[in-house]
């Protein structure tokens, strides 16, 4: 079993944990402290030796900080989290901030007396980050400090780095060699007169160089830094226990590793200008090179843009991929439907039950994070993660939400299906068809390129802004290629100002949450192709979505009536192409339950 359902921190162990880090900033004559999620690659997914944030405040989500002060100690988290953290923190000792709501150099200046000292780890934070936060403290007298990492000095059990193997990925998968990436990088730093670029992200540097990793749990990543120089040759900083002789091998004479170690010095022995994203790169590496004379050009990572833009083969590998994992679902599907409406399962059967309907396949490397099913009220928490302690019994009358996904050398998934149990109440239809009604919008939606993903996050709400109802996430994030499923630049975000490329990959999931009710969200990916040209089209370059992910939409939580007959056509036609899709590929059973699944409205 890949997913754990053992709770890893209990709100219990916060405080004394907080009492013992209060007492080390006084001997560190610290006022605050920053307590971020994060590790030294700035990224989402970190490994068990980095998740401070939990181990100190107890709340596991994917994002936020805490900043601790001697007496007290905010957890900030955005809209994702704002029910979960209720549950995982000891309130009495921590307090909830919305962010971005709330300003983290507003709340610590009402907390930090003028003169007060705030101690941050230069591992953990970018340039961009602290500059902004030292700009907005100066007027109120408070300064920020480099520090050792106060939580480190404190966990006495933390766990070791991770040292997993590092994985050639093939051409077969890549579609590119990495000679040929190397080049097109190399080819950028040339144009704009830069010697090389430091690499700090492992997705970047896991597609730079065609390799994938097992250092992280549900993203096959290694963790290690890289420098390329603009004539493609490169060196890769990590534990050298990493590589066996097929991966020195795949990596060539023209890539060298060498040991984390090594890694400071190498920075020192640059030549300027060396290109570095002030936005990704811990300030460490920043004030490394400043220290060493080295001329930085800050400038985007050169790789993320092209990574998210999939060539032919990582498209093909995603449609694979996708119709594999299909299976599963709709195999999943058909079980709970069989259960009828009273059915004697709990949401850790339902997620044991699709683990292993996803490893049936044979090609299933890892879940591509941890499976999201919430049934009723706990259905209502975005980023809900089932534990022995929370298991809920599935009622009749409930919607259960599975948000999940997997890893395959061809691609990674990520699909959401609600489900009704039994009969569904009329306001649970109305308010599942607008989400439904939104995610049509964005599968139907032609744009003129150029647009980005706040153009069109309005369309995924507006049926439901209609009803004065929303939802406090994006409508969409970036997935990867056998990578992370969650990857950028590009989103289906009111905030997202990257220009929708052909080729990146984005899920489209609307939701509507219901706290202490239900919850809603429906997801499929899809992936940015140059539209079809239609009679009578200006002169212009549109683009359009192809959708992905194929397994049944629940007919029984459908309001018919609300939709329109190019929503019921685009439906019709979704479930018809499912049917054709994977139907054949089901076991007998499923089959027979799709063709009523697939039935027309």
């Amino acid at each position: 079993m890949l997913q754990s359902f053992k709770a890893s921190t209990q709100p219990s162990e916060g405080p004394p944990r907080l009492a013992t880090l209060r007492a080390e900033m006084t001997t560190a004559g610290l006022d605050g402290f920053l307590v971020p999620r994060a590790d030294v690659h700035q990224g989402e997914w970190v490994p068990a030796r980095d998740e401070r944030l939990a181990w100190l405040t107890g709340f596991t989500g994917s994002a936020g900080f805490c900043a601790v002060t001697q007496q007290s100690a905010g957890v900030f988290i955005d809209g994702r989290y704002r029910v979960q953290v209720k549950s995982q923190i000891a309130m009495e000792h921590f307090t909830p901030v919305p962010w971005p709501e709330v300003k983290l150099a507003d709340w610590l200046k009402t907390a930090i007396p003028t003169g007060g000292v705030v101690g941050f780890d230069a591992w953990l934070h970018g340039k961009d980050q602290i500059d902004e936060l030292r700009t907005a403290l100066a007027p109120a007298g408070i300064t920020l400090q480099e520090c050792d990492n106060m939580v480190d000095r404190i966990w006495a059990d933390q766990p070791a780095a991770p040292v997993g193997l590092i994985r050639p990925h093939g051409l077969e998968f890549s579609g590119e060699t990495s000679g040929d990436k190397r080049k097109r990088i190399g080819d950028i730093l040339k144009a704009e007169d830069q010697s090389s670029v430091v690499l700090t992200l492992p997705d970047s540097i896991a597609w730079l160089f065609n390799i994938r990793g097992e250092d992280l749990d549900r993203t096959p990543v290694v963790l290690a830094f890289a420098v390329l120089w603009a004539d493609g040759h490169a060196e890769v900083f990590t534990d050298p226990k990493k590589a066996d002789d097929a991966a020195l091998t795949h990596l060539g004479a023209d890539i060298s590793l060498a040991p984390w170690e090594a890694f400071g010095d190498a920075l020192d022995r640059m030549i300027g200008p060396v290109r570095l994203d002030k936005s990704t790169a811990p300030l460490w590496v920043t004030n490394r090179l400043n220290k060493a004379g080295i001329g930085i050009a800050y400038a985007p990572d050169p790789c993320i843009l092209p990574k998210a833009c999939k060539n032919a083969t990582e498209i093909e590998g995603a449609r694979s991929a996708h119709l594999r994992d299909g299976i599963a679902m709709a195999e999943l599907l058909a079980w709970l439907d069989a259960q009828g409406a009273t059915p004697d399962l709990s949401e850790i059967d339902v997620v044991t039950k699709l683990e292993a309907l996803r490893s049936a396949s044979n090609l299933l490397v890892d879940i591509s994070f941890e499976t999201i099913c919430g049934t009723g009220p706990n259905g209502a928490i975005n980023h809900y993660r089932v534990t022995e302690d929370s298991n809920r019994q599935i009622q009749p009358g409930d919607l259960l939400l599975v948000d999940s996904g997997g890893q395959y050398r061809d691609g990674t998934t990520d699909i959401t299906r609600t489900i009704a149990i039994g009969e569904a109440t009329l306001e649970q239809r109305q308010c599942f068809t607008r989400v439904l009604k939104g995610m049509i919008a964005i599968s139907l939606a032609r744009w003129p390129k150029g647009l980005a993903g706040r153009d069109l996050d309005p369309l995924a709400r507006f049926a439901l802004w209609q009803a004065g109802q929303d939802f406090d996430h994006g409508t969409g994030h970036g997935v990867g290629s056998f990578l992370g499923v969650h990857e950028g630049p590009q989103r289906l975000s009111r905030i997202s100002h990257v220009p929708f490329e052909a080729g990146m990959i984005l899920s489209n999931e609307p939701g509507y949450y219901r706290e202490g009710a239900f919850g809603i969200r429906i997801e499929n990916l899809v992936v940015v192709q140059p539209a079809k040209r239609l009679d009578g089209q200006d002169d212009r370059t549109m683009l359009e979505f192809e959708t992905l992910s194929f397994t049944p939409i629940d007919r029984n939580l459908i309001e018919t009536d609300m939709l329109t007959p190019t929503e019921r056509g685009w439906l019709n036609a979704y479930h018809q192409a499912t049917l054709a899709k994977i139907g054949l590929n089901c076991s007998t059973a499923t089959h027979a339950w799709m063709k009523r699944a697939c039935a027309p409205l």
